[in-house]
């Protein structure tokens, strides 16, 4: 006789299992506060929100610029049709805030599933309150906090897989396509993902799973991967970039200290106040010495796959970039730009710390238990006393990094201008001269300029950077030649030739504008206000690339694989078992 089950046992199940997920999504409110309780748009260097993005050519990566934010900037373009697009990245901001330290908890209850709820709060701390995502959010590098995020998600997937659980494929296609936002993010959670899989042992063919977690690599990456073989944008890189985005040591730190605790990047500007201090020390030995406290624990799980890979991704993490901004390591980058097309994807090193974190926070939670077996006490108090250790080692990332990552409200001009640029009436030259702004109603900071996610046809850019020390070139070779024909004065014959049909004018924001003043008093003006002015060049028309229809398919192909993988993760989830006889 079958005794049914009562609601009393079951109802505290629940709730106890959405207790990582709960304070997960309090952590994510209390770092991005202001941005979620005030309307705007997020502005903040390479951040760009807009009120609406198009799907232009360059938002497809179809320009001789590298398709660093593909397919990012298409999905904005889709999706700002029926949200609005401050919302919207805000959105995915919040959601991959929140499945960081979701998914750290997550794979903590899968690999150490005696650890139990405390544990896993801990290591949902360390996956959110960190250095790494604090500058990350400084940098203004948003979608690449979803690849961030997918990684101990990719980890769990990659378990199923090995355990030949049902719906262990589908989450991974979930987690790929969701860290393919942007082109690290899906190699950062391949990485992770390979680095499971390949472990021997387990149900199946070590072969066939990563085979199948290759192909499914690819899939994710087919916007970016199709974009760059029919346009070629970013088959160069200027070796000056391999200096200019080296790991930096923080104070009393140095490079490998400032890796090891999740910091050290290239921007000293892009950095919490507190890690520009001695306090950065601090800091770091709070958030090593939690780490360290479980490393024991993990050594005896050795042999758990996820153990070992973990482990040798957060050794290479660290030590990989660090060793990457000696003497060598710097030499042997700036080879690698000269000579291998395609390597300026890596350039950036220390955002490669990442894989570390899925390591730190099953260490971190581990370390919980040896402290409760070492000094006796219950769990929970132990947790609050890490979780309180890792909140002062990091206390100004609270509400938007000290308010820092905050919404911001365009002038009324840049809407007025989207409704008079056209898409077909030849491309948008900007002045003054390169890739960043300092606007008022933006803060102190420079940004890069909206102008090429708020209206409809491409807007030229260089991608030359400005960095301590010098410039990066970029590889807009056509931008460049634009640029320095306004710069020199050029007539609207010139400008036309290059396909120009439209200049806008931003005022109020510092820049080079050389000898532009005797393009401007030629052309046709459309529109002036205090903040902008733009300019008709005309008997300019254009076409739209003939590889659009290609690089549409691969993004079509990236969000079909997104959706398989949803579909598969609900059948699965709530699939009825079959019966036994």
């Amino acid at each position: 006789m079958l005794t049914p089950v009562s609601s009393r046992s079951v109802a505290p199940v629940l709730p106890v299992r959405s207790v990582p997920a709960l304070w997960s999504l309090l952590l994510t409110f209390v770092v991005l506060g202001p941005l979620l309780t005030s309307p705007g748009y997020l502005l903040l260097r390479d951040a760009v929100s807009t009120p609406r993005s198009f799907l232009t050519d360059s938002s497809l990566g179809l320009s001789d610029a590298a398709a660093r934010a593909v397919p990012q900037d298409a999905l904005l373009a889709w999706v700002t049709t029926v949200v609005d697009g401050g919302v919207a990245v805000s959105t995915i901001l919040t959601l991959s805030v929140w499945a960081a330290g979701w998914g750290a908890a997550r794979l903590v209850a899968v690999v150490l599933p005696r650890a139990g709820v405390a544990a896993q709060l801990v290591a949902a701390t360390v996956a959110i309150w960190n250095p790494y995502v604090a500058e990350r959010l400084l940098q203004g590098h948003w979608s690449l906090l979803a690849g961030y995020a997918a990684l101990p998600w990719a980890m769990c997937a990659a378990v199923s897989i090995r355990r030949r659980q049902r719906g262990g494929w589908p989450a991974l296609a979930v987690c790929l396509a969701a860290a393919g936002l942007t082109p690290t993010g899906v190699l950062l959670a391949a990485l992770v993902t390979l680095a499971v899989l390949a472990v021997p042992g387990g149900r199946g063919s070590t072969v066939v799973r990563v085979a199948g977690a290759a192909a499914l690599t690819v899939l994710a990456s087919l916007p970016w991967l199709t974009a760059t073989l029919l346009a070629g944008g970013g088959t160069e890189a200027d070796p000056a970039g391999v200096r200019a985005f080296a790991a930096r040591a923080e104070p009393l730190l140095g490079t490998l200290g400032s890796l090891a605790g999740l910091g050290g990047i290239w921007n000293g500007d892009a950095v919490p106040g507190s890690r520009t201090t001695p306090w950065a020390l601090v800091g770091t030995l709070l958030l090593l010495g939690v780490v360290a406290c479980g490393v024991p624990a993990l050594w005896r799980r050795r042999r758990h796959p996820v153990v070992v890979a973990a482990g040798v991704l957060a050794a290479v993490a660290v030590l990989g970039p660090a060793l990457a901004a000696t003497g060598p390591g710097l030499a042997a980058g700036e080879w690698s730009m000269a000579n291998v097309p395609g390597v300026g994807l890596l350039r950036d090193t220390q955002k490669w710390v990442a894989p570390a974190m899925p390591g730190y926070a099953l260490a971190a939670a581990a370390g919980v238990g040896a402290l409760q077996r070492r000094f006796s006490g219950p769990a929970p108090i132990w947790a609050a006393v890490v979780v309180a250790g890792l909140v002062l080692a990091l206390p100004d990332l609270a509400w938007g990094v000290s308010g820092q990552v905050r919404p911001v409200r365009y002038p009324d001009g840049w809407q007025k201008v989207t409704e008079y640029v056209t898409a077909r009436d030849g491309d948008v030259a900007v002045l003054p001269g390169g890739m960043f702004r300092i606007f008022d109603f933006a803060g102190p900071v420079a940004v890069l300029d909206p102008a090429p996610r708020m209206v409809r046809a491409d807007v030229l850019q260089t991608g030359t950077l400005l960095v301590a020390g010098g410039t990066v070139a970029g590889e807009g070779h056509r931008a460049e030649e634009v640029e320095r024909l306004l710069l020199t004065g050029a007539g609207p014959e010139t400008l036309a030739a290059e396909g120009v049909g439209w200049v806008l004018v931003e005022h109020r924001t510092p820049g080079d504008r050389g000898e532009s003043q005797r393009t401007l008093a030629t052309l046709e003006p459309v529109y002036s206000d205090d903040d902008l002015s733009l300019y008709r060049v005309d008997g300019v028309t254009t076409d739209a690339s003939p590889h659009r229809t290609s690089a549409i398919a691969a993004h079509v192909v990236w969000l079909l694989l997104s959706a398989c993988g949803v579909v598969g993760v609900l059948v699965q989830r709530f699939a009825r078992p079959r019966k036994q006889s």
